[in-house]
């Protein structure tokens, strides 16, 4: 089937499964964080179920959630944004679909940094759109520069992450400013996907909507709120844009899953996401400073719950390195090729989502393998 061509499998579920096999598995491979969502989460899901709040809504989602999540950006980055321009979504996976589909016409063309979640690619290749990969490296500490775009200027849309998968990099505020600048001096539609703000350990992150009004920002619940399963996102659009989001929204989905949404009127307890932020900072330090004695790391990770790790002095291809530690020593890693191909066979990924115990185990095992190659 040609819509299917080029869709690669998303190789980090894929080992996921095959991690289930072991029953002592040390878990680095998926981005799914071990904490709980605020206790609030779990009140508010129990009193939808009890008063069986289990009906279709409106397709743009909750009022009420999307008026916490427009309070959220106030609170956060002090900017005003109104309800009527967010829509929630099944997660951000939901969200993507929407952009991409209301963004771009077939045979129009997305850049995309490579490397970058692999996601996004299969998205624009099932939706007939064209995916341009610059390829980004430690010289711009992984960053999509200003004069990238320039040189590409012939896309409809640019798709950046800050913090990223699988760098952990967060754009730096004038590199980002200018971004959007360049971009909406070309015409060219920014999205922006911030999945993984509140994750930020050593600086301040910025939304791309500081810069224009005219920025997709895309985030969602999964990461830095704990709800992975509860599959929730948003999108935040311009006002033009909305009826044509909600139009691709009413005939794919219907609505978000109901009962999430009145589960995540309890997710915004600032004080119980501090803890969250600082627990993934002990763990991010942690395993930092104990893997680099392995393994080269050029992009130290500000962001989200990944170390981006060179493997090449072993000489070994990182799909087969990470299958290698599965089998022998039941360390699941993602292989970095599930992010791209420019270099990402001398890469893997590390998440560091569980307790410093897990990780600690992990770096023991990883430690007294490696010695022995």
């Amino acid at each position: 089937m040609k819509r299917l061509d080029g869709i690669s499998s998303f190789i980090v579920m894929d080992i996921v499964r095959e991690a289930g096999r072991y029953g002592d598995t040390i878990h680095f491979e998926v981005g799914q964080p071990d904490l709980q969502p605020p206790p609030q989460v779990w009140e508010e899901t129990e009193r939808a179920i009890k008063d069986g709040k289990n009906g279709y809504i409106e397709s743009l989602g909750l009022l009420p959630l999307r008026e916490k999540i427009a309070e959220f950006y106030h609170r956060k980055y002090g900017i005003d944004i109104s309800p009527s321009r967010i829509a929630v979504t099944p997660g951000t996976s939901g969200a993507f679909l929407v952009a991409y589909s209301i963004l771009l016409d077939f045979g129009e063309k997305i850049l995309l940094t490579d490397p970058s979640y692999p996601c996004y690619k299969n998205f624009a290749k099932v939706l007939g759109i064209d995916p341009v990969f610059v390829p980004v490296n430690k010289s711009t500490n992984y960053q999509l520069t200003p004069d990238m775009l320039e040189e590409n200027s012939n896309v409809k849309a640019v798709h950046i992450p800050s913090p990223s998968n699988p760098t952990g990099n967060v754009y730096e505020k004038e590199n980002l400013k200018k971004l959007i600048e360049t971009a909406d001096e070309k015409n060219i539609w920014f999205i922006s996907d911030e999945i993984y703000h509140g994750l930020v350990y050593d600086k301040k992150e910025h939304t791309a909507l500081e810069f224009s009004d005219r920025a997709i920002v895309i985030s969602g619940f999964s990461k830095y709120f704990c709800m992975p399963g509860f599959r929730l996102g948003w999108i935040i659009l311009p006002e033009n844009l909305m009826r044509k989001a909600e139009i691709i929204l009413q005939n794919f989905f219907i609505s978000a899953p109901t009962i999430s949404q009145y589960a995540a009127l309890g997710a915004f307890d600032y004080q119980y996401l501090s803890k969250v932020t600082e627990t993934f900072r002990k763990r991010r330090n942690y395993l930092l400073n104990a893997l680099s004695p392995l393994f080269d790391i050029d992009a130290k990770p500000e962001g989200a719950f990944y170390i981006w790790a060179n493997i090449s002095k072993y000489g070994k291809n990182s799909f087969e390195f990470a299958k290698e530690l599965l089998e022998n020593i039941h360390v699941a890693v993602t292989p970095g090729v599930d992010f791209g191909k420019n270099g990402t066979e001398n890469y893997i990924r590390f998440a560091y989502t569980r307790n410093i115990n897990h990780l600690a185990e992990g770096v023991e095992r990883l430690k007294s393998y490696l010695d022995r190659l």
